[in-house]
């Protein structure tokens, strides 16, 4: 394998393909990343029987053929060589790699060694890139972490004729956007539960490129129990999480609320963030809404106090509710407008944040609920 290429698109390809790798292999070949050259196109592909990546850019092809190596060091590499043209020779058990007047030599691992990748499942329909990479952001953030509980971890995509509605929760926060999609079958019914983190990578990476990302899912037959998506030239698969027993995780949000504030959300941002400099970790943010306003407040050890007034547009009975200042913080920063809507039933019931417009209204498509903290005062 003998090829030349720009070093901005081997350094991005790499990149892409190297951060889905796993940082401890179950076997040594799982962290390498294929180099395979054919007809003047470059693959750059990974694969940890979890999670495949692929991406193809164009070379000057001298030699076809294929070298596996280490995937960490290769993105290492590239992204720190020069901006000239690089040239890249399998040799013997290694890999050759000059640019400019850097020379490296790295160590190759046997490409018998390394599993097929597997195919992409048929193609369900498409969707705007910038869109979904938009969406995809806004519901992760309330992706649980815990890996004790893996169907926590995974966002829930329900497929239903033009509409792609996405859930995702950790038990403290539910976050749910719905859009619209180009199904290649009008009447598909899905529903898939995709590893959150996977998600987001995917999207945040097809996002920037532009156009429509083809998402691939099989209701049955070949690729079954898993996903696909792909644009540009990258394409990458996942398996899905066990969703059969998902709770009904809908019916969390309270159909009528009785009280509802309006604030700009930069603004109360800063404010949670300056207050909760005195919280310790598991200290919740007050908010108290009344006629005059907000007022947040928060303490922390040894009577560490603090608290700051803002201007909030409200209705109801005054009322006082505590939340997690980081939960609080990531449903307002994934909102994508300059005033959220906050309703609440009563202070120890879930409050549901969502986008507004200038005339106070919500935006529909997306809801951020989270669950408050109970105070004592």
């Amino acid at each position: 394998m003998k090829f030349r290429v720009e070093r901005d698109a081997l350094a991005e390809a790499v990149a892409w393909t190297a951060k889905s790798l796993p940082n401890r292999p179950s076997v040594p070949v799982l962290a390498g990343v294929m180099l395979r050259v054919t007809d003047g196109n470059l693959q750059v592909s990974g694969f940890d029987y979890e999670v495949s990546s692929q991406v193809t850019v164009e070379v000057q092809g001298d030699a076809d053929g294929a070298a596996l190596v280490s995937g960490r060091l290769l993105a290492e590499i590239t992204k720190a060589l020069p901006a000239k043209p690089v040239d890249i020779a399998a040799v013997g058990a290694h890999l050759e790699l000059v640019c400019g007047s850097a020379r490296f030599t790295l160590p190759t691992m046997p490409v018998e060694d390394y599993p097929t990748l597997p195919e992409m499942p048929e193609s369900a329909g498409t969707v705007d890139a910038a869109a979904f990479a938009s969406a995809v952001a806004q519901v992760a953030v309330a992706a649980g972490r815990d890996e004790t509980l893996p169907m926590m971890t995974g966002v829930r995509i329900e497929l239903s004729g033009s509409t792609m509605a996405m859930l995702a929760t950790d038990r403290y926060r539910l976050a749910l956007r719905e859009m619209e999609w180009n199904p290649d079958d009008p009447e598909i019914s899905l529903n898939a539960l995709v590893p959150a983190r996977t998600l987001h990578d995917t999207a945040k990476a097809l996002g920037p490129l532009g156009g429509h990302v083809t998402m691939a899912l099989s209701s049955g037959g070949a690729g079954e129990g898993m996903i696909g998506f792909s644009g540009g030239t990258r394409r990458t698969t996942s398996r899905l999480l066990d969703g059969a027993n998902y709770p009904p995780v809908r019916s969390l949000f309270p159909a009528d609320h009785n009280a509802e504030a309006r604030v700009a959300v930069a603004a109360l941002i800063e404010v949670v963030k300056r207050v909760a400099l005195v919280a310790e970790r598991t200290t919740p943010v007050l908010l108290s809404f009344s006629a005059d306003g907000l007022v947040v407040e928060a303490g922390g050890t040894e009577e560490a106090r603090a608290s700051e007034a803002m201007e909030a547009t409200f209705s109801g009975e005054p009322l006082t509710i505590g939340f997690n200042p980081q939960y609080l913080i990531d449903g307002l920063a994934n909102l994508g407008a300059q005033h959220a809507l906050l309703r609440f039933v009563d202070a120890f019931k879930p409050a549901v944040i969502s986008p507004a417009g200038e005339d106070g209204e919500v935006i529909p498509g997306y809801r951020y609920l989270i669950m408050p903290i109970r105070v004592s005062r």
